[in-house]
């Protein structure tokens, strides 16, 4: 099998790339890749400048695998949590460069991002799950919450509402936006400016602001692995 993420280390920056040549779909194989590519970062000590291929950071989880039953759909969003706490508790910072398309469990992993950048164009960012008949799992309605303003969770989570790369800033998706021939310069500046701050103050002051709401995110990954009833 060919590898979709790509990892480069230099200057103290790691750049993880996700490139399955389609819409960087999210399955277990995605997720081996991503989870070896995060632990080169980690034993570097490196920031993370996390994107996508030219056009789309991510279309979500693989649905081909979350079709195959409960349990697999169980089994897969558990793996994307995972990687979003992951995240949320990395010790150095990950930016998170959204090079097109956002969606579903591509938008949580952005909403996991220390700082995000959106290309700008024209482009899909938010969560659709009530749109394509999922109801969101426990730990995307709390990273949601913890990540989303007040004023636009209800239409983010629930009305499943879309944003383009300008109005995602507003609901919560993006920090800031650049041309599509800029993106690579931002993510640049962006992980320079990171590098200046001392990462142990860093990780301790992340680790402490963000304790009580991983412990949240640990327990909703137990709720989520319960199968749902039948009707």
């Amino acid at each position: 099998m060919s590898e979709a993420v790509s990892v480069e280390i230099e200057n103290g920056v790691a750049t993880i790339t996700m490139d399955d040549g389609k819409v960087n779909v999210l399955g277990h194989a995605m997720w081996d890749q991503l989870d070896a590519a995060f632990d080169q970062a980690e034993e570097a000590g490196a920031v993370v400048v996390f994107k996508g291929r030219d056009g789309i950071f991510s279309g979500g989880f693989d649905l081909k695998e979350i079709s195959k039953g409960p349990q697999a759909a169980v089994d897969l969003t558990a793996r994307g949590s995972k990687m979003a706490r992951r995240i949320l508790a990395f010790p150095t910072p990950v930016i998170g460069v959204s090079t097109g398309h956002c969606i579903a469990m591509g938008a949580f992993l952005m909403l996991a991002c220390d700082y995000r950048i959106g290309a700008a164009g024209d482009f899909k960012i938010g969560l659709n799950e009530t749109m394509i008949g999922m109801t969101m799992h426990h730990f995307g309605v709390e990273l949601a919450r913890y990540r989303i303003p007040l004023n636009y969770y209800s239409r983010a989570v629930i009305n499943a509402e879309i944003w383009n790369p300008d109005t995602a800033i507003s609901a919560g998706f993006y920090d800031t936006t650049a041309p599509v021939e800029h993106i690579s310069a931002a993510a640049s500046k962006a992980a320079a400016l990171f590098g200046n701050l001392d990462m142990g103050a860093f990780n301790g002051t992340k680790t402490k602001s963000r304790k009580a709401f991983l412990e949240l995110l640990d327990q909703c990954i137990i709720d989520d692995l319960v199968l749902p009833e039948a009707p």
